[in-house]
């Protein structure tokens, strides 16, 4: 068996032991730990102690889906294609629909591990004898509990952003507290070198003004107080080229910096939609950057993201695609231009860039850009608070003359929504950076922004011994 990380070894163990009395068991460990070699593992000893014969993954993507056959199929030195005479298979949530009645029929016919993971995407409850959640939630509950000798579920943000029970999951009470069998969490993962430091850059601005007739000259401090006043909405920002400019400019600076110490580091850009993310990737053109923009919409993208991982070039841009439990291991930069803005998603964003290479320096960290928008804000204060450790936050001006020159153009007065079901981003459309998309059919505002931008610089674990 490979070594495994000390955290690895006590989840095996856990697992092992809880299966003596119980058949499911949930494992909680933050973004990056490494939890598809743990399961893996987990097993390589059930098969090796003649306690199961196959093992059915299911996980949210294809990318995903892929990245764990391979994995169980290096750590079980068998293949894992789900074809006669492999170990078992590795499927996505929404083919459970469509798998043949056959692949269901072994879970009655055979002792088998069923492995769930990012578990939280699927919700499901038993009440007077009936089977509630989404169609994720109630096929794992129809199918597979009660049906597998075990399961095993996992899970780097153990919540929905709807407050609806995980499938299989048991809570407290009467608090409803979610009730894990084994936690790694992210202070513990950086204090072990298993994850990196996060380090969370908040850009603001300090002068934004907005112009109508209804409204005359209008000007505000900050993103926050713009968009709490409700003539503009948080996605506008996001098509302004000045405030893209202004992001990729410090973005890339700091990949640079990174490369000079790691030179395969690499930098991800999560965008709203695909004609965001193509246009997101013209403004990386102008600063002499090239970028592979990945979507539910490319040709052979989980082949494009594979030769991303092992190649050296320096950006791609994802819509859905690589904001959950993708392996990509040099990545350490990330822009968060996503209009999704819960702390699910925020989480499973930041943890792209946190997992760990073998040898690299501690003290470089991973480096996520946000805007300082109030949820972002405080779900990036949230981490903070949760590590033990000194926090320095630095401020750190740009640019202190008034200047509005480039930054005039048309806001859409869309309505500020979440399209947050299942933390799955959908392309809806529209032209970013372009006028006609930008204005509103009714009215419109204009919208000018300065230069004058600022940072704060969220430094998680500075003076943390490892």
């Amino acid at each position: 068996m490979r070594q495994l990380r000390n955290w690895q070894r006590e989840c095996l163990t856990h697992a092992l032991s809880s299966f003596e009395h119980q058949p499911h068991f949930l494992c909680h460990a933050t973004p990056g730990a490494g939890k598809t070699v743990m399961v893996a593992s987990v097993a390589k000893v059930l098969f090796e102690s003649d306690k199961i014969d196959f093992v059915l993954c299911f996980s949210p993507s294809r990318t995903i889906a892929q990245s764990v056959a391979t994995t169980f199929s290096q750590i079980l030195g068998r293949s894992f294609n789900g074809r006669i005479g492999a170990a078992g298979g590795s499927y996505t949530y929404q083919s459970m629909g469509t798998l043949p009645k056959e692949l269901w029929q072994v879970l009655s016919d055979h002792r088998v591990l069923v492995v769930l993971d990012e578990i939280h995407h699927c919700s499901g409850s038993e009440s007077d004898d009936l089977i509630i959640g989404n169609s994720w939630g109630r096929t794992v509950l129809d199918r597979i509990q009660g049906h597998a000798s075990y399961s095993i579920a996992l899970s780097g943000t153990p919540w929905r952003t709807d407050n609806t029970p995980i499938a299989l999951a048991r809570y407290t009470q009467p608090d409803g507290d979610l009730h894990c069998d084994y936690e790694y969490g992210l202070g513990r993962a950086i204090a072990e070198g298993v994850c990196r430091k996060p380090k969370i850059v908040l850009t603001d601005n300090r002068e934004i003004q907005l112009s109508s007739c209804e409204l005359g000259v209008q000007t505000y401090s900050s993103i926050r107080d713009t968009i709490k006043h409700g003539h503009i909405s948080y996605p506008d920002f996001l098509g302004r080229d000045e405030v893209i400019d202004h992001t990729l400019s410090e973005a890339t600076k700091k990949l640079s910096e990174i490369r000079l110490h790691i030179p395969n580091a690499g930098g991800l850009i999560v965008a709203a939609t695909v004609a965001h993310a193509e246009h997101v990737a013209t403004r990386l053109a102008v600063l002499g950057e090239r970028s592979v923009v990945v979507s539910c919409r490319t040709p052979d993208a989980h082949q494009t993201i594979e030769k991303f991982r092992t190649s050296g070039d320096r950006w791609i841009i994802s819509v859905g695609m690589i904001s959950e439990g993708t392996d990509l291991p040099r990545l350490q930069v990330c822009c968060h231009l996503s209009r999704i803005r819960t702390e699910l998603h925020f989480r499973q964003v930041l943890g792209r860039i946190l997992r760990c290479q073998a040898g690299e320096p501690s003290h470089i960290g991973g480096w996520l850009y946000v805007l300082a928008e109030q949820n972002l804000t405080e779900f990036a204060h949230r981490i903070d608070q949760e590590l033990p450790e000194q926090t320095v936050v630095s401020f750190s001006p740009k640019r202190p003359e008034h200047n509005f020159d480039g930054a005039i153009g048309r806001a859409a007065l869309a309505s500020d929504t979440d399209t947050s079901a299942h933390d799955i981003e959908l392309d809806v459309g529209g032209e970013w950076g372009t006028e006609k998309a930008m204005v509103s059919p009714s009215e419109s505002t204009e919208l000018r922004i300065s230069n004058q931008y600022w940072n704060d610089i969220l430094s998680l674990f500075e003076g943390l011994v490892v």
